[in-house]
């Protein structure tokens, strides 16, 4: 179902390493469905998987959710990267250990290249930790020319597994 008028569905990749990050990322989604002008729309099964990049750290928890927003992109990214700074979020090395990450991977069918936000997310489609919880949510979504579903029938998925099988592990009540 599209958003209403006014209002703009964007993708969330969310993960963590570090302290209770399932928790923290219920957190953040609880923070961004309180928001008047945010709303959680779906939220995909919660996956352990192994890290990436750097493979000498904690396997990560991944998810993703679909948000209906009245933020433009840029103001949506701000508003993940202080939720992110409120949670003790430190950028100290890339792809490094981590509390959560927010990732904004996509924003209706906005393609833009800009150093601060690229949607969609350059590396978004390389990766299996994304796609398949992107999968849960939205598998017709089309990226760079190509569902998701597709992306992610070509992608490296080895040693992800749900950690949770239910989509609401966010809820706390």
């Amino acid at each position: 179902m599209a958003p209403e008028r006014g209002w703009h569905r964007a993708s969330l990749g969310l993960g963590g390493n570090i302290g209770d990050p399932r928790r923290l990322m219920a957190d953040a989604l609880e923070i961004l469905d309180a928001r008047p002008d945010c709303r959680v729309v779906a939220v995909s099964r919660l996956y352990r998987t192994p890290p990436w990049g750097k493979t000498d750290q904690a396997d990560f928890f991944n998810a993703c959710a679909l948000l209906d927003t009245q933020l433009a992109p840029d103001d949506l990214l701000t508003t993940c990267l202080e939720i992110e700074r409120s949670m003790k979020r430190e950028r100290i090395e890339r792809w490094g250990p981590r509390t959560i990450d927010i990732d904004v991977l996509t924003y209706d069918s906005l393609e833009q290249e800009c150093a601060r936000l690229t949607v969609p997310h350059p590396r978004m489609t390389e990766r299996g930790f994304v796609l398949m919880p992107l999968a849960d949510i939205a598998p017709d979504l089309e990226v760079k020319g190509k569902k998701v579903a597709d992306w992610l029938a070509g992608a490296d998925v080895a040693g992800i597994e749900i950690a949770d099988e239910s989509q609401q592990w966010w809820r706390t009540g």
